[in-house]
């Protein structure tokens, strides 16, 4: 049988809570819905880490954070260590990824042969904090109650615009592939930065939650 399609579908911060299949009755969540009907829902998965760089290496090597010193948002995944895209390509397998993976330095790839998007944030060591200054916090600007209480309606913001870029070139790389004569099965990566705040979203989206009693 000839080696399958692999997508996949990526959120940043989506607690099982807010999914319908999860038992929510508020969230309207219809194509996650779909795809739990129609495959396999997990009740007993979990993050290596709650930060987002360490989870993400955790998830792309196999690997518990503590194998490479995957703290914090500023660790530094050697190229030497080998991740699924790594493995996949040895298996013949065309890899792609469209959007965030916060990857820390001058490897943006770590595998995947093609990247469709740039990341939403940047690749340096702007993350790193200061050890020696516990009580002072270099990501003011979020990560607190100000993404609650300013929390609302918006046109647009970066992470919404990113997110629909992510999604195009994600589409554009299935039907280009479908399209093309590689020849190879693909395994493609699309990774959205939402729900993660701040929590913006356009009106039509906001105003199904209005009066809507979400339980805490």
């Amino acid at each position: 049988m000839a080696a399958r399609n692999i997508l996949i579908v990526m959120a940043d911060q989506l607690n099982p809570f807010a999914v319908g299949c999860y038992g929510s009755a508020a969230a309207r969540t219809p194509n996650i819905d779909r795809l739990a009907e129609e495959g396999i829902r997990f009740d007993a998965a979990y993050c290596n880490s709650p930060l987002c760089t360490p989870s993400r290496y955790a998830f792309m090597t196999g690997r518990y954070i503590s194998r490479y010193g995957g703290y914090d948002n500023a660790a530094f995944l050697p190229s030497t260590v080998a991740t699924f895209a790594h493995y996949l390509r040895m298996m013949g397998y065309r890899t792609a990824l469209s959007g965030k993976m916060h990857f820390i330095g001058p490897d943006q790839l770590h595998g995947f042969e093609e990247r469709h998007t740039t990341d939403i944030y940047p690749a340096d060591f702007g993350w790193v904090p200061d050890w020696t200054r516990p009580d002072e916090r270099i990501d003011l600007w979020y990560h607190n109650m100000s993404s609650v209480v300013q929390a609302g309606v918006a046109a647009t913001t970066s992470q919404l615009a990113f997110d629909e870029e992510v999604g195009t070139q994600a589409l554009r790389a299935i039907h280009d592939h479908a399209r093309g004569t590689d020849g190879r099965p693909l395994c493609l990566v699309a990774s959205f930065t939402h729900p993660h705040d701040p929590y913006a979203a356009p009106k039509r989206f906001w105003d199904m939650y209005e009066d809507v009693d979400i339980p805490m």
